[in-house]
């Protein structure tokens, strides 16, 4: 899915089908092949009420304001991708002219320092200095059923039986699949690592083939006691704790840390994609790479 992995910039320009602006697809990912390439502009409200009825943010309850964070030019021709509103990404979506940036990780968490100073100021300073818009979609960018960072990840990975665990709030945020054929922990830690171009830490613990499995991508781990409570074999997720391993161990559940980074790539780059091809918009996504 990553067409290269390394330092620099993703393009991706496909075939588009335009649609009515105020349309937005739900279901419908198809696309039309044939068509000419247009690049279309778009204002940065009416990308933003794009973004926020594609991704239901109305209707999630999350850390940091969903939408447009820091507001930059009207018109946005150029639209840049990203994992984190890094100064790294700032830096890239200058260097190739961007209006928007469109990122998971964006800033004005509950809890963090409200001053704007040291790296903050320096992120924001340059992006009101380029008159750069910021969008940043948390929560929402990792329970999209379709686009978003779980969904993707199973589709990688080639999980089957898809569904959410509903005792986790948003639904979505922990799901639960299968293989289709049992692997052993060897040959899922062949498969991550191939896929996400990163090994994960492993906490072999069952020392059996799994067949079902639950994930969360990002900073999940502390999901990995509702999964075994589930009676699931194995628990893929972003980062590791200290108690983590214990939790693994002593519930008898496989556990993989495949890097929080590397586990949340690919939902705002399928988010662009679809931008670009549903409403021919022109983005890049850009991937600054983060061993995490």
């Amino acid at each position: 899915m990553l067409d290269s992995f390394h330092k620099g910039i993703v393009v991706f320009r496909h075939s588009n089908r335009l649609k009515n602006k105020n349309e937005i697809p739900y279901r419908n990912l198809q696309i039309a092949s044939k068509q000419q390439d247009i690049i279309m502009s778009i204002s940065n409200k009416q990308l933003q009420t794009l973004l926020n009825q594609l991704l239901s943010s109305d209707k999630i309850k999350d850390y940091c304001p969903n939408g447009l964070q820091v507001e930059g030019k009207t018109e946005i021709n150029k639209i840049v991708t990203g994992v984190t509103a890094s100064e790294a990404l700032i830096d890239a979506a200058i260097d190739v002219q961007a209006d928007a940036i469109l990122v998971h990780h964006g800033y004005f968490w509950k809890g963090e320092n409200q001053t704007i100073t040291g790296l903050k100021k320096n992120r924001i300073g340059k992006l009101i200095k380029h008159d750069i818009n910021l969008f940043a979609y948390h929560l929402p960018i990792d329970v999209h059923p379709e686009l978003g960072n779980n969904a993707q990840l199973a589709s990688l990975l080639g999980i089957t039986n898809i569904e959410a665990i509903d005792q986790v709030s948003p639904l979505g945020v922990l799901m639960r699949g299968e293989f289709e054929q049992a692997l052993t922990a060897t040959q899922l830690t062949a498969s991550i690592t191939s896929t996400l171009h990163r090994a994960p830490l492993v906490s072999d613990a069952r020392k059996q083939a799994i067949k079902t499995v639950a994930w969360c991508t990002g900073g999940g781990q502390g999901y990995i006691d509702t999964a075994a409570e589930l009676g699931i074999d194995a628990f893929i997720t972003g980062e590791a704790s200290e108690q983590t391993i214990h939790s693994s161990r002593e519930h008898g559940i496989d556990f993989f840390a495949a890097g929080h980074h590397a586990t949340e790539r690919y939902g705002v780059k399928a988010v662009g994609e679809y931008l670009q091809q549903n409403h021919g918009l022109d983005v890049e996504f850009i991937d600054i790479p983060n061993p995490v």
